[in-house]
């Protein structure tokens, strides 16, 4: 019979306790998988504890496997993810908050939950971005935990609003933000075109995609496997904080090395098809040359649906039917974003300067671009959601990067490349914010970078 979620755990931990005293055999612990990853594999065992502490956060260490079931015709997916979870935060954890856009732009159905194989479906609660997952217990620091989630839900038709994220347009399937994700709870409504995200960094992820027809797949990972009938394909990748998917029946592709790194674009309509792959392959280029080695064996270009350039681990979007005029400065925005963001992360929706602006000015550093801004001066300390769509771009990205340009021109340029580069390899993998760029400029120069431009801009770090 179906047991109380309370009773279930009275029950395991009678299970422990018998366990310490010798009288039966269940594992506890994690168990090792072939890839060195840990797996809880016996159902009912559990390492979470009696007792509630009302806290969370992004700052553990989680691996995926999930399978996307992808019906092109129909626009309807469906979801079966495992996150296998490590208490890294420096204290006890009672809930998990994932993010995936599906719940606010895909009318996102639960179709079932699960903390170490028990039931956890009546106590999982949807709002916003964010599936809250109790887990009817404290998870100490260093312990594991599974957390399986499964949904439905429809994508678009549409590039309106924010729809482009998750939409069926233009022949080709935009999945954004799909995989549930250790994250915390962050609105996704913004007044522009901000980005309303948090993820810590995995190092392992495994998706296997199931289609109603052969499709050609563009994701965050690489395909380590393809079925006779190419409907079930598997797609692997390492040290990534999300996992994009686009897809279309008629996808070409080009390809192009930079040192160790493939370079591939993925295009229906061949317009610009070869400028796109130049300007990829140029940006790339330089940003390794200056801020260190990327991580991945490709690096994806991917037409999407529409909608704006995009960034995500290993690949970006450039919209469908862009035009030439920006496209370079596009591309080189976007494949700046796979050093920040995708290398040093940051809560995009809370700090967002700490990648936009960096970004923003790697790309118009090397294009030579920098212009002035259309928006008066005003503070960059503040969340996305506090900036009018008519000025974010111009006071986060233009003033932003203007302003790391200016540390430039006062520390010589040899010191700010080298400080920007430790900056990148000293916070590989992690979730840093304002404050860890720019002390890390600071640092980099006998000048007093803070009282001399830092501190006006940014009013709350004092």
């Amino acid at each position: 019979m179906t047991t109380p979620l309370a009773s279930r755990r009275s029950l395991i931990a009678g299970l422990l306790a018998a366990l310490v005293l010798g009288s039966i055999g269940v594992p506890a612990a994690a168990a090792a998988m072939p890839d060195g990853l840990p797996r809880t594999t016996v159902l009912g065992a559990t390492q979470i504890q009696p007792g509630a502490v009302n806290r969370t956060s992004p700052r553990v260490t989680a691996t995926y496997r999930a399978t996307l079931d992808l019906d092109f015709g129909t626009r309807a997916i469906g979801v079966d993810s495992t996150a296998t979870i490590t208490n890294a935060t420096g204290g006890p954890i009672d809930r998990v908050e994932l993010n995936t856009i599906a719940a606010p732009l895909g009318g996102l159905r639960m179709r079932g939950a699960w903390v170490d194989g028990m039931a956890a479906t009546a106590a999982a609660k949807v709002t916003d971005q964010t599936i809250v997952i109790p887990l009817g217990g404290v998870l100490p620091e260093g312990a594991t935990t599974t957390v399986r989630v499964k949904y439905g839900a429809t994508l678009r038709t549409s590039l309106s609003g924010s729809s482009w994220l998750f939409t069926r347009a233009n022949g080709i399937a935009n999945l954004y933000r799909w995989l549930p994700w250790v994250s915390r709870a962050t609105p996704f409504s913004r007044p522009n075109h901000g980005d309303p995200f948090v993820t810590a960094n995995s190092p392992f992820v495994r998706v296997t995609i199931r289609t109603d027809r052969k499709l050609v797949i563009a994701s965050t990972g690489d395909r380590t496997s393809i079925s006779a009938d190419g409907l079930t394909q598997v797609f692997e990748a390492r040290d990534v904080r999300d996992f994009t998917v686009t897809a279309a029946p008629d996808f070409r592709t080009r390809s192009t090395r930079v040192g160790d790194t493939t370079i591939r674009t993925y295009y229906r309509s061949g317009a610009n098809a070869a400028l796109i792959l130049d300007a990829a392959a140029d940006a790339f280029r330089s940003m390794q040359t200056r801020l260190g080695d990327y991580p991945h064996p490709t690096f994806k270009v991917v037409q999407s649906a529409g909608g704006y350039g995009m960034e995500s681990p290993g690949l970006i979007w450039i919209p469908y039917g862009v035009g030439s005029a920006n496209l370079r400065y596009l591309v080189t925005h976007e494949t700046a974003h796979q050093w920040f963001y995708g290398i040093v992360g940051n809560d995009q929706a809370r700090q967002p300067f700490a990648d936009e602006a960096a970004a923003d000015f790697m790309a118009r550093f090397v294009l030579g671009l920098r212009r002035g801004s259309g928006c008066s001066t005003a503070r960059l300390d503040r969340m996305i959601y506090d900036y009018s769509a008519a000025c974010y771009y111009e006071r986060i990205y233009i003033q932003g990067g203007n302003l790391i340009d200016d540390a430039r021109k006062r520390m010589g340029s040899t010191r700010f490349w080298a400080a920007l580069r430790g900056y990148v390899a000293a916070n590989r993998y992690g979730l840093i914010g304002n404050v860890d760029l720019l002390e890390a400029l600071d640092d980099g120069t006998s000048q007093d970078l803070w009282s001399l431009l830092f501190r006006p801009r940014f009013p709350s770090l004092d």
